[in-house]
């Protein structure tokens, strides 16, 4: 298949790239370069020896998306394009929907006036909104998300619904296929070390945050609350290597491939791990020390959240195979050989 990526320069979408063209497909990339590099689709190409057409674009504009469709026979998208950072998010809620939902509406419709309608969506865990129970199945509700990040999600999920909805009901002869990925943290890097995460500013995640104080570019990790009902007092999440990540994403082009309407798969490996278990993982795995001090509870975060990812086994032939190691290793092998990230 040919494979349009939207965000496919970002962290998780060059990591996809790499494993669409391993299994045989063909990609074309379209990113607007916000918070990615396009030396990641050349660090891409010196992994795979393929080339991707690259459109330095927004995916909001209209014209640029009808030049990438009438230049390319596109037979899926995978949509990763927005902005995801959940802190971010609280305090500048207008640019998140504006470039999230607004975004995705223009996508797709130029999808269907381009004659695709098959859709591969990067939605998030945050959808379950603070979940009742963990771990978390796809049959369980989506709750009242407590950001404007999960929220953009959760609007965009039933935007994909709704199209697919319309279609059995008139009988369209080529209806809408839609996946919705429901993903928990990725972290990690190829092993490589050539690809892996690069944020702009500040990191808001916090794998990148830990290895850019294990790296010395910042002082220490800020770990936000330690008062939360989990065994450490540290939020608890369930950490995904972006590698499992993006292969489940190739896995999921099985279901589009067999007209599944709308799909939901959680992916995630099933474990929670806490912030400090984390830390403590990446210096007992590398041999380096991470400072750290408490900080108060952030905006917008649950206590703990992790998967049951049960589903995507049974019905994609997908799980997760690397662990928290793996994670912690392959992160510390990119940012020390990537200091800078992708900037000289």
């Amino acid at each position: 298949m040919n494979i349009l990526v939207t965000g496919g320069a970002g962290f998780i979408g060059s990591h996809t790239i790499v494993e669409l063209l391993k299994a045989g497909h063909s990609a074309v990339c379209v990113d607007n370069l916000s918070n990615s590099s396009s030396r990641a689709l050349s660090r891409v190409a010196e992994l795979t020896g393929a080339e991707v057409p690259f459109y330095e674009a927004d995916i909001r504009d209209r014209s640029a998306l009808e030049k990438i469709f009438a230049d390319h026979s596109i037979d899926c998208v995978i949509h990763f394009a927005g902005l995801k950072a959940v802190g971010e998010s609280v305090v500048k809620p207008w640019e998140y929907y504006e470039n999230n939902v607004a975004g995705t509406l223009t996508l797709v419709d130029v999808m269907r006036r381009s004659g695709c309608k098959n859709i591969i969506f990067s939605s998030s865990a945050t959808v379950y909104g603070d979940p009742a129970v963990v771990p978390i199945t796809e049959d369980c509700p989506r709750g009242v998300c407590t950001n404007p990040y999960g929220k953009t999600k959760s609007m965009q999920e039933d935007i994909l619904s709704d199209l697919c909805a319309a279609d059995k009901k008139t009988g369209d002869p080529r209806p809408w296929n839609v996946v919705l990925l429901r993903y928990f943290n990725p972290i990690g890097a190829h092993p490589s070390g050539l690809i892996g995460e690069d944020p702009s500013g500040i990191p808001n995640n916090l794998m990148p945050y830990i290895t850019q104080v294990a790296v010395g570019k910042l002082e220490k990790l800020h770990v936000f609350g330690d008062d939360y009902d989990t065994p450490d007092g540290t939020g608890v999440r369930d950490y995904i290597h972006v590698v499992d990540l993006a292969r489940g994403h190739v896995k999921a082009l099985a279901a589009i491939e067999r007209g599944c309407g709308v799909a939901v798969y959680n992916l995630g490996t099933g474990k929670g791990c806490s912030v400090l278990e984390l830390v403590k993982a990446f210096e007992r795995v590398n041999g380096i020390k991470i400072p750290y001090t408490i900080d108060p509870r952030r905006p917008g975060d649950v206590a703990a959240c992790w998967s049951d990812p049960g589903k995507a086994e049974r019905e994609l032939g997908w799980r997760a195979e690397l662990g928290i190691e793996d994670m912690c290793r392959d992160s510390w092998n990119w940012q020390k050989n990537n200091p800078n990230g992708y900037r000289e």
